[in-house]
Parts: structure tokens; C-alpha cells; sequence
């Protein structure tokens, strides 16, 4: 059989109140944010070490491209200041898929896959 044991509430009177300051965050956040485990050296996403750069680099590129087009989407969306800024995104996104497309020509000039080296599926 199991026991029931009641936590007592404490009694608003007699707690302080939280203060409201904008730079500290509540005790409530604090103890949630300490509780969470802390391990940076856990990734939860990995590229496999036998890809081949061509392969990272079109991958790259098409994400780029659709990044760039959700943006460019999102950005007609918005008005004045917010919609220079997301135009900017949407650029950079663009810029940088340009240089990943130059690298790929660059590796690969006639955009075949090397005959030594068979194809890496994904």
C-alpha cells in the first residue's frame, strides 16, 4: 500500500515576495536551468567520417538553397525594418551558397564523381 504524504504550501504572508528585476531571472527559472544536465561535449547531430567533400559540398548547397528561398518567403511577409534584416539574411544565404558552389567547381570541375572512389549514399 502506498503512503500519501502532503506537501505543505507555503503561506504567502509568509514567503518574501520575488523581486521583479529584469536582469536576474526568477528562482523558479534558476533551479529548472541548474537541474538540466550540463554535458557540451554531447552532439546530437554528426556527419559520418567517410563522406566525401564533394558530397558535403552539394548537400551544403541545397540546404543553402532552400534557406534561401524560405527566407526571400519570409521576408515579404514583414515590413520596414524587420524586412530589411530578414533581406539581409536572405543575401548572405545567397552569397554563401555562391562560394559553396565555386568550391564544388572547384573540387570537381566536370561534376563527375572520381573513378577511384565509388559514390557515398546517404
Amino acid at each position: 500500500m502506498k503512503k500519501i504524504t502532503r506537501i505543505p504550501l507555503e503561506n504567502p504572508a509568509d514567503s518574501q515576495p520575488e523581486t521583479l528585476d529584469p536582469t536576474q531571472r526568477p528562482k523558479a527559472t534558476e533551479r529548472a536551468v541548474s537541474a538540466r544536465p550540463r554535458n557540451p561535449n554531447r552532439n546530437i547531430f554528426s556527419v559520418r567520417p567517410d563522406v566525401d567533400t564533394t558530397t558535403l559540398l552539394a548537400h551544403a548547397s541545397e540546404t543553402l538553397a532552400s534557406l534561401n528561398v524560405m527566407t526571400l518567403d519570409f521576408a515579404y511577409q514583414l515590413e520596414g525594418p524587420q524586412r530589411n534584416v530578414a533581406l539581409a539574411l536572405q543575401q548572405l544565404t545567397m552569397l554563401t551558397e555562391l562560394l559553396v558552389n565555386r568550391a564544388r567547381d572547384n573540387l570537381d570541375p566536370n561534376g563527375s564523381v572520381a573513378v577511384d572512389q565509388p559514390p557515398v549514399f546517404h
